[in-house]
Protein backbone atom coordinates (compact mmCIF):
# COMPACT_ATOMS: atom_id res chain seq x y z
CA UNK A 1 0.00 0.00 0.00
CA UNK A 2 1.00 3.81 -1.20
CA UNK A 3 2.12 5.49 1.78
CA UNK A 4 0.27 9.19 2.46
CA UNK A 5 1.88 11.96 2.52
CA UNK A 6 0.79 11.89 6.24
CA UNK A 7 2.61 8.96 7.07
CA UNK A 8 5.80 10.12 5.21
CA UNK A 9 5.70 13.32 7.49
CA UNK A 10 4.67 11.18 10.55
CA UNK A 11 7.72 9.19 10.28
CA UNK A 12 10.38 11.94 9.19
CA UNK A 13 9.24 13.52 12.36
CA UNK A 14 10.11 10.77 14.17
CA UNK A 15 13.52 9.96 12.77
CA UNK A 16 14.43 14.00 13.98
CA UNK A 17 13.42 12.80 17.34
CA UNK A 18 15.61 9.39 17.18
CA UNK A 19 18.74 11.96 16.05
CA UNK A 20 17.90 14.46 19.04
CA UNK A 21 18.66 11.52 21.39
CA UNK A 22 14.83 11.35 21.59
CA UNK A 23 12.03 8.85 20.93
CA UNK A 24 8.46 9.28 19.58
CA UNK A 25 5.90 10.06 22.71
CA UNK A 26 4.07 6.00 23.47
CA UNK A 27 0.25 6.60 24.00
CA UNK A 28 -0.25 5.43 27.44
CA UNK A 29 0.06 1.54 28.28
CA UNK A 30 -2.32 2.13 31.41
CA UNK A 31 -5.23 -0.44 31.22
CA UNK A 32 -8.66 0.70 31.87
CA UNK A 33 -11.24 -1.34 32.31
CA UNK A 34 -14.82 -1.53 33.69
CA UNK A 35 -14.56 0.22 37.19
CA UNK A 36 -12.76 3.39 35.06
CA UNK A 37 -15.61 3.21 32.57
CA UNK A 38 -18.60 3.12 35.79
CA UNK A 39 -16.33 5.09 37.60
CA UNK A 40 -16.40 7.92 34.45
CA UNK A 41 -19.95 7.32 33.63
CA UNK A 42 -21.20 7.43 37.09
CA UNK A 43 -19.40 9.89 39.19
CA UNK A 44 -16.88 11.93 36.85
CA UNK A 45 -19.12 12.64 34.11
CA UNK A 46 -22.33 13.79 35.98
CA UNK A 47 -20.12 15.49 38.01
CA UNK A 48 -18.38 17.82 35.18
CA UNK A 49 -21.53 18.40 34.05
CA UNK A 50 -22.89 19.73 37.03
CA UNK A 51 -20.25 22.06 37.46
CA UNK A 52 -20.68 23.27 33.82
CA UNK A 53 -24.53 23.77 34.00
CA UNK A 54 -23.71 25.59 37.30
CA UNK A 55 -21.02 27.66 36.29
CA UNK A 56 -22.38 28.51 32.93
CA UNK A 57 -25.41 30.04 34.11
CA UNK A 58 -24.29 31.71 37.00
CA UNK A 59 -21.66 33.79 34.26
CA UNK A 60 -25.29 34.64 32.58
CA UNK A 61 -26.10 37.30 34.99
CA UNK A 62 -22.56 37.87 36.41
CA UNK A 63 -21.62 39.09 32.95
CA UNK A 64 -23.73 42.20 33.37
CA UNK A 65 -21.67 43.98 36.36
CA UNK A 66 -17.87 45.42 36.44
CA UNK A 67 -15.20 44.00 34.78
CA UNK A 68 -17.43 41.46 32.58
CA UNK A 69 -13.93 39.72 30.82
CA UNK A 70 -11.90 39.82 34.49
CA UNK A 71 -15.06 38.15 36.25
CA UNK A 72 -16.12 35.41 33.48
CA UNK A 73 -12.23 34.76 33.18
CA UNK A 74 -12.34 34.00 37.10
CA UNK A 75 -15.42 31.72 36.96
CA UNK A 76 -13.85 29.84 34.23
CA UNK A 77 -10.10 29.54 35.74
CA UNK A 78 -12.87 28.19 39.11
CA UNK A 79 -14.88 25.89 36.81
CA UNK A 80 -12.07 24.42 35.12
CA UNK A 81 -9.91 23.67 38.34
CA UNK A 82 -12.47 22.01 39.98
CA UNK A 83 -12.58 19.70 36.91
CA UNK A 84 -8.95 18.97 36.83
CA UNK A 85 -8.64 18.31 40.68
CA UNK A 86 -12.10 15.77 39.93
CA UNK A 87 -10.50 13.69 37.39
CA UNK A 88 -7.40 12.42 39.47
CA UNK A 89 -5.06 13.88 36.88
CA UNK A 90 -2.15 15.25 38.24
CA UNK A 91 -0.64 17.85 35.81
CA UNK A 92 3.23 17.99 35.68
CA UNK A 93 4.20 21.64 34.11
CA UNK A 94 7.69 22.36 32.36
CA UNK A 95 9.18 25.54 31.02
CA UNK A 96 5.98 27.85 32.33
CA UNK A 97 8.21 29.68 34.43
CA UNK A 98 10.63 30.72 32.12
CA UNK A 99 8.04 32.58 30.20
CA UNK A 100 7.54 36.62 30.92
CA UNK A 101 3.81 36.07 31.49
CA UNK A 102 3.65 39.85 31.81
CA UNK A 103 3.58 40.16 28.31
CA UNK A 104 1.39 39.66 25.65
CA UNK A 105 1.94 36.10 23.68
CA UNK A 106 0.21 33.91 21.15
CA UNK A 107 0.43 30.46 22.52
CA UNK A 108 -0.25 27.44 20.25
CA UNK A 109 -1.54 24.66 21.92
CA UNK A 110 -1.76 21.05 20.68
CA UNK A 111 -5.61 20.25 20.57
CA UNK A 112 -5.92 16.34 21.33
CA UNK A 113 -9.08 16.21 24.11
CA UNK A 114 -12.22 18.44 25.29
CA UNK A 115 -10.14 18.35 28.41
CA UNK A 116 -7.60 20.92 26.68
CA UNK A 117 -9.59 23.87 27.71
CA UNK A 118 -10.06 23.48 31.34
CA UNK A 119 -6.15 22.64 31.89
CA UNK A 120 -5.47 26.00 30.37
CA UNK A 121 -7.58 27.28 31.97
CA UNK A 122 -6.54 25.55 35.13
CA UNK A 123 -3.03 25.96 35.09
CA UNK A 124 -2.23 29.29 33.01
CA UNK A 125 -1.63 32.05 35.60
CA UNK A 126 -2.79 34.67 34.16
CA UNK A 127 -5.89 36.11 32.10
CA UNK A 128 -5.95 35.09 28.24
CA UNK A 129 -8.61 35.19 25.09
CA UNK A 130 -9.18 31.52 23.22
CA UNK A 131 -9.15 31.67 19.16
CA UNK A 132 -11.87 29.42 18.55
CA UNK A 133 -14.38 27.86 15.44
CA UNK A 134 -18.04 29.54 15.22
CA UNK A 135 -19.32 25.64 15.98
CA UNK A 136 -18.85 25.61 19.44
CA UNK A 137 -21.25 28.10 19.85
CA UNK A 138 -23.95 25.53 19.31
CA UNK A 139 -22.74 23.89 22.34
CA UNK A 140 -25.40 25.11 25.21
CA UNK A 141 -23.85 26.86 28.42
CA UNK A 142 -19.88 26.63 26.76
CA UNK A 143 -21.32 28.29 23.39
CA UNK A 144 -22.80 31.04 25.67
CA UNK A 145 -19.40 31.39 28.10
CA UNK A 146 -17.59 31.86 24.85
CA UNK A 147 -19.70 34.25 23.07
CA UNK A 148 -20.08 36.48 26.59
CA UNK A 149 -16.52 36.37 27.88
CA UNK A 150 -15.05 38.12 24.91
CA UNK A 151 -13.23 35.08 23.73
CA UNK A 152 -12.34 35.01 19.53
CA UNK A 153 -14.96 33.62 17.14
CA UNK A 154 -13.91 32.47 13.49
CA UNK A 155 -16.35 31.50 11.10
CA UNK A 156 -14.03 29.17 9.07
CA UNK A 157 -16.99 28.64 6.45
CA UNK A 158 -17.94 32.28 6.33
CA UNK A 159 -14.29 34.59 6.69
CA UNK A 160 -15.84 37.68 6.07
CA UNK A 161 -17.93 37.39 9.38
CA UNK A 162 -14.81 37.33 11.59
CA UNK A 163 -13.38 40.30 10.60
CA UNK A 164 -14.71 42.42 13.90
CA UNK A 165 -13.35 39.67 15.74
CA UNK A 166 -9.68 39.77 14.26
CA UNK A 167 -9.39 42.93 14.85
CA UNK A 168 -10.80 42.68 18.60
CA UNK A 169 -8.72 40.24 18.78
CA UNK A 170 -5.28 42.41 17.32
CA UNK A 171 -6.36 45.24 19.64
CA UNK A 172 -5.70 43.37 22.51
CA UNK A 173 -3.04 41.44 21.80
CA UNK A 174 -1.59 45.02 21.22
CA UNK A 175 -2.77 45.85 24.58
CA UNK A 176 -1.25 43.30 26.51
CA UNK A 177 -3.80 40.25 26.42
CA UNK A 178 -2.14 37.12 25.58
CA UNK A 179 -3.97 34.61 23.00
CA UNK A 180 -4.67 30.95 22.65
CA UNK A 181 -4.76 29.33 19.55
CA UNK A 182 -5.43 25.77 18.23
CA UNK A 183 -3.08 25.83 15.12
CA UNK A 184 -4.35 22.18 14.21
CA UNK A 185 -7.70 23.68 13.68
CA UNK A 186 -9.49 20.92 15.64
CA UNK A 187 -9.20 17.82 17.86
CA UNK A 188 -6.92 15.18 16.44
CA UNK A 189 -8.70 12.04 15.86
CA UNK A 190 -5.42 9.69 16.53
CA UNK A 191 -3.68 11.72 18.87
CA UNK A 192 -0.56 12.70 17.12
CA UNK A 193 -0.37 16.21 15.72
CA UNK A 194 -1.85 17.45 12.69
CA UNK A 195 -0.29 19.87 10.00
CA UNK A 196 -0.56 23.83 11.24
CA UNK A 197 -2.77 25.84 9.87
CA UNK A 198 -0.33 29.49 8.23
CA UNK A 199 -3.66 31.54 9.19
CA UNK A 200 -3.54 30.68 12.56
CA UNK A 201 -0.63 33.04 12.46
CA UNK A 202 -1.80 35.62 11.55
CA UNK A 203 -2.81 37.51 14.78
CA UNK A 204 0.72 36.95 15.76
CA UNK A 205 2.29 38.85 12.85
CA UNK A 206 0.55 41.82 12.63
CA UNK A 207 0.85 42.32 16.24
CA UNK A 208 4.64 41.46 16.06
CA UNK A 209 3.99 39.38 19.44
CA UNK A 210 6.33 36.08 20.00
CA UNK A 211 4.64 32.28 19.82
CA UNK A 212 5.09 29.83 22.62
CA UNK A 213 4.92 26.65 21.49
CA UNK A 214 2.60 24.37 23.97
CA UNK A 215 2.12 20.18 24.13
CA UNK A 216 -0.08 19.10 26.39
CA UNK A 217 0.77 15.65 26.95
CA UNK A 218 -1.70 12.79 27.76
CA UNK A 219 -4.77 14.84 26.85
CA UNK A 220 -5.84 12.35 24.02
CA UNK A 221 -5.26 9.41 26.40
CA UNK A 222 -7.23 10.94 29.15
CA UNK A 223 -9.99 12.11 26.66
CA UNK A 224 -10.04 11.41 22.79
CA UNK A 225 -12.76 12.29 20.57
CA UNK A 226 -16.33 10.21 20.83
CA UNK A 227 -16.23 8.74 23.95
CA UNK A 228 -17.32 10.05 28.10
CA UNK A 229 -15.32 7.51 29.63
CA UNK A 230 -12.31 9.81 31.42
CA UNK A 231 -8.96 7.76 31.97
CA UNK A 232 -7.82 9.21 35.07
CA UNK A 233 -3.71 9.30 34.45
CA UNK A 234 -1.00 11.72 35.15
CA UNK A 235 -0.88 14.74 32.42
CA UNK A 236 1.64 17.32 31.39
CA UNK A 237 2.05 20.73 29.85
CA UNK A 238 5.25 21.50 28.04
CA UNK A 239 6.27 25.10 27.40
CA UNK A 240 8.76 25.69 24.88
CA UNK A 241 10.93 28.86 24.24
CA UNK A 242 9.39 31.88 22.26
CA UNK A 243 9.80 32.13 18.76
CA UNK A 244 10.04 35.80 17.68
CA UNK A 245 8.26 37.48 14.95
CA UNK A 246 9.91 40.75 14.72
CA UNK A 247 10.19 42.02 11.02
CA UNK A 248 8.09 39.31 9.56
CA UNK A 249 4.77 40.38 7.39
CA UNK A 250 1.54 38.21 6.40
CA UNK A 251 3.46 36.26 3.76
CA UNK A 252 5.70 34.54 6.45
CA UNK A 253 2.55 32.93 7.81
CA UNK A 254 3.35 29.11 6.18
CA UNK A 255 7.29 29.75 7.18
CA UNK A 256 6.32 30.84 10.80
CA UNK A 257 3.99 28.12 11.32
CA UNK A 258 6.25 25.36 10.42
CA UNK A 259 9.06 26.62 12.51
CA UNK A 260 6.36 26.60 15.36
CA UNK A 261 4.84 22.96 14.66
CA UNK A 262 8.44 21.73 14.50
CA UNK A 263 8.82 23.14 18.15
CA UNK A 264 5.56 21.99 19.37
CA UNK A 265 6.57 18.61 17.90
CA UNK A 266 9.75 18.39 19.72
CA UNK A 267 8.24 19.25 23.12
CA UNK A 268 5.01 17.02 22.22
CA UNK A 269 6.98 13.54 21.15
CA UNK A 270 9.97 13.81 23.53
CA UNK A 271 10.19 11.32 26.40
Amino acid sequence: MAETETTVRDREVRAEARVDGAEPRPHTTHKHGWLSRLRSYFFLDPVIFAYTGFYGLISIPASFFGDRPRILHALAQSWARLIMRTIFSPMKITGLDKIDTSKAHVYAVTHASAMDIPALYAYLPFQFRILFKSELLSYPVIGWHLQRSGQVCIDQQHPTRSVAAIRSALKSLKAGTPMVIFPEGGRTPDGEIKPFMPGAFFLAIKSQVDVVPVALVGMFDLLPMNTYHIKCQPLEMRVGKPISTAGLKPHDMEVLSAKVQKAVEALYYRV
